[in-house]
């Protein structure tokens, strides 16, 4: 049996490679291969390309990069041609996984979707491709199960990943203490694993952590890097701020970081479910730039950018986007801290707030329910192909 992945995040990559793992945990003989990341790779995973080096947002950042994607979707054309896999699975990654699920249908392939698009939020007219070329899709809430449901799509919900990780990855209160350092008031800095968001959101993360050292000069501020190039990036710019701020770095440590704080500032993304798994409060950011700001006018179609507010309708956690000047936001941001911070019983609110909703939703058997579902599904013609 041979699965071929598609995955372009980094939060997908992690997802993935627990996937792969409970896969050949169950069938030693799957072979997995496909575009994807280290962490695929280190699971079992045989990558083509590694698709996760190329995750970026806006149409400015994208346009470079087109003539690269479409040779990566026609080197996939080529392989289901030739190879045939048995499924192909989809995660996150909707402008290029369109073209691979396009691809994989024209070769007769059946396509999974794990973690699919968020189009209940933005695009929804987009719900036609998954109509047309994916076969089932598997979920990991159950709002977005529903909707995709009322659309005529075979939907599965099988829980989200961020529980599961959370739920099989308990931080020790050794490894709080350790992080902590003995420090009071310390806050999480979650700057995001693509190119674009650490560019436009690391430099605002500055100019809040200024304010807030200023206003609470005991605080202390851990940055949780993806990749040590993130990491690089992020020093670079703090060394360039011109004045030293309370800010250690710790790489491959989010869920230790989220932990361990009081509190966090975030950008946007699919982590604020380990925030809301972890009951750890925080403050969203997403600075773009003003094409993405016009397009975003024009398809989002929701209240709220981030899942847990989503989830809740309300917001729970403070959100702020904005393509502009830095100046009201990050003053809208810093006064939130100083209330958390100065206010422990507002903090402890939100985190309460955060551990109810948590328990109402958290379903931590998403790896183990897919691995299920898809041997299940692809049994039956592996049986009837060997047998003829």
């Amino acid at each position: 049996m041979q699965i071929y992945f598609s995955v372009g995040e980094a939060s997908g990559d992690e997802h993935t490679a627990m996937l792969i793992r409970e896969l050949k945990s169950r069938n030693p003989d799957c072979d997995c291969v496909g575009y994807g990341g280290e962490e695929m790779e280190a699971a079992g995973c045989r990558i083509i390309f590694p698709l996760t080096t190329m995750a970026v947002m806006g149409i400015v950042k994208v346009l470079p990069m087109i003539g690269k994607f479409f040779r990566l979707a026609f080197q996939a054309d080529r392989y289901f041609r030739e190879h045939k896999p048995d499924a192909v699975v989809l995660v996150d990654f909707p402008g290029f996984n369109w073209w691979i699920a396009h691809y994989a249908k024209k070769a007769g392939i059946p396509v999974y979707y794990y973690m699919p698009p968020q189009l209940w939020a933005w695009g929804s007219w987009r719900v036609k491709r998954i109509q047309k070329n994916v076969d089932h899709v598997l979920s990991g809430l159950s709002f977005e199960t529903e909707w995709y449901r009322q659309r005529g799509v075979e939907t599965t919900f099988v829980g989200h990943p961020f529980f599961e990780e959370v739920a099989s990855h308990p931080v020790g209160e050794q490894t709080i203490s350790e992080l902590r350092n003995g420090t009071e008031k310390v806050i999480g800095l979650l700057p995001g694993s693509r190119k674009m968001e650490l560019s436009m959101n690391w430099p605002v993360m500055l100019e809040i952590v200024d304010k807030i050292s200023t206003l609470h000069p005991q605080c202390r501020f851990i940055v949780a890097n993806h990749k040590p190039h993130h990491r690089e990036f992020c020093e670079q710019k703090l060394q360039e701020y011109g004045k030293p701020l309370p800010i250690t770095f710790e790489v491959g440590r989010t869920s230790e970081v989220i932990e361990a704080v009081d509190c966090c500032l975030m950008v946007s993304g699919s982590v604020s479910l380990e925030l809301l798994a972890r009951k750890t409060p925080a403050v969203v950011l997403y600075k773009g730039g003003w094409v993405m700001g016009l397009i975003t006018a024009v398809v989002i179609r929701c209240k709220y950018i981030t899942l847990p507010n989503l989830i809740s309708g309300r917001e729970l956690l403070p959100e702020f986007p904005f393509i502009n000047s830095n100046k009201k936001p990050v003053a809208s941001m810093t006064a939130i801290f100083d209330r958390w911070l100065s206010n422990p019983e507002e903090l402890n609110a939100v985190r309460q707030e955060l551990a109810d909703l948590a328990d109402e939703i958290a379903e931590s058997r998403a790896s183990h329910e897919t691995a299920e579902f898809l041997l299940k599904r692809l049994a039956s013609p592996q049986t009837e192909r060997k047998a003829a």
